[in-house]
């Protein structure tokens, strides 16, 4: 089905992202998985091309495009080569980049953003705890106010590009007595005594993606670097989560789609008994069902692209293009593994990778259980 949300600037943008990474990214793949994460050239690169920073204001150094279907294109094409390469490209340009102009000072802002969006200053932002997975509001590590700074202590873990960036956006506790209510947000740099790393996690999938734990023993943080208002963190975070779900389910689909099409390609020349794997009626009814599934979702989630474009869309439809993607995405992954067959238990296989990258959105970004459940209350259940 066609779609019709993007017009031709949208599609030269989407030209130039795929020559980019034509370029850039495809002949390196091999390395970046054996090195488990993606090198600092690459994204002093993508600063060039003006790829990290679609949301920053031109005086920082941005484009401001002012338009999120131009993020939408980025992670489209990014999610097409591999999952890896979204989430990392997305927790810095697409998930931290509101915080640091949204909630920022001016200060901060000509401190933290030329950086930014040259790739001279990688981001994270440091969520979840090894106690809390998606329940934000029970979080453990706190920061103590001391004179003009604050001291944080505590530990963060499945933090993505965790194990490189040079700022992470932490939420602590400020205020234990007031619960969710005493959450606030820091700009933590790595520079910073008492700041640690553990080792990159050994994921079951998206090896090119270099996943942390962070820890914080007595780091003193300037006051300086308090993002957004004191006891405000969880609102906040509340705030900006739409758009990383959205992020989310943008990504899912692309992946989908193009491992999909990759499979028909390869049930077309694949033969068994004489004839193409996909000429069996199963096979060719299946892939009918795939093909209308993706598709229907896609509309799904353009429709959500649009509201966002328009500031319309709300956190129960980011929850639900989130879930219903991560779902389809992997029934669709699943699929492909098994009309390859045995090849497609080979890790040298694009689909094998694909469907080991895949499993995890189901579960980051807030697990498909809690959006369901954010649903369900919404429902008045």
């Amino acid at each position: 089905m066609r779609r019709s949300i993007y017009d031709e600037d949208h599609e030269a943008f989407r030209s130039s992202v795929r020559e980019f990474l034509e370029r850039q990214v495809t002949p390196h793949l091999e390395e970046h998985q054996r090195e488990k994460q993606i090198p600092r050239e690459f994204w002093i690169e993508a600063g060039k091309q003006g790829f990290l920073g679609l949301e920053i204001p031109e005086q920082y150094g941005g484009s401001e495009a002012g338009d999120y279907r131009f993020n939408a294109v980025l992670t489209e094409e990014l999610a097409k080569v591999n999952m890896a390469l979204p989430s990392c490209v997305g927790i810095h340009s697409d998930i931290v980049a509101p915080y640091l102009v949204h909630l920022t000072t001016e200060e901060q802002r000509e401190r933290w953003l030329p950086g930014f969006c040259s790739g001279e200053l990688l981001t994270a932002i440091g969520m979840t705890e090894p106690s809390g997975g998606s329940d934000l509001a029970a979080l453990k590590t706190t920061a103590t106010q001391d004179g003009g700074d604050y001291v944080l202590n505590g530990s963060k873990t499945f933090i993505t590009n965790g194990y490189s960036a040079d700022l992470v956006v932490v939420a602590a506790r400020t205020s234990p007595e007031k619960k969710a209510r005493g959450i606030s947000l820091f700009g933590v740099e790595a520079t910073m005594e008492g700041f640690s790393r553990g080792r990159k996690l050994d994921k079951a999938g998206q090896d090119e993606s270099d996943t942390a734990e962070l820890f914080f023993e007595n780091v003193r943080v300037p006051a300086a670097n308090l993002i957004g208002e004191l006891d405000q963190g969880f609102i906040h975070m509340m705030t900006w989560l739409p758009q990383e779900r959205l992020g989310s389910a943008i990504t899912n689909i692309s992946h989908a789609a193009q491992i999909l099409d990759e499979t028909i390609a390869y049930i077309k020349e694949r033969k068994a008994f004489g004839q193409p794997v996909g000429s069996f009626q199963h096979n060719k009814f299946l892939a009918a069902e795939l093909v209308t599934k993706v598709e229907m979702v896609q509309s799904y989630v353009d429709a959500a692209v649009m509201q966002h474009t328009e500031g319309k869309l709300t956190p129960i439809d980011a929850a639900k293009v989130k879930w219903i993607s991560a779902q389809v995405q992997n029934e669709v992954l699943d699929h492909c593994v098994q009309l390859h067959g045995g090849y497609g238990y080979m890790n040298e296989y694009r689909v094998t990778r694909a469907w080991r990258d895949a499993r995890v959105t189901k579960i980051w970004a807030g697990s498909n259980e809690i959006m369901k459940e954010l649903i369900g209350r919404d429902l008045g259940l």
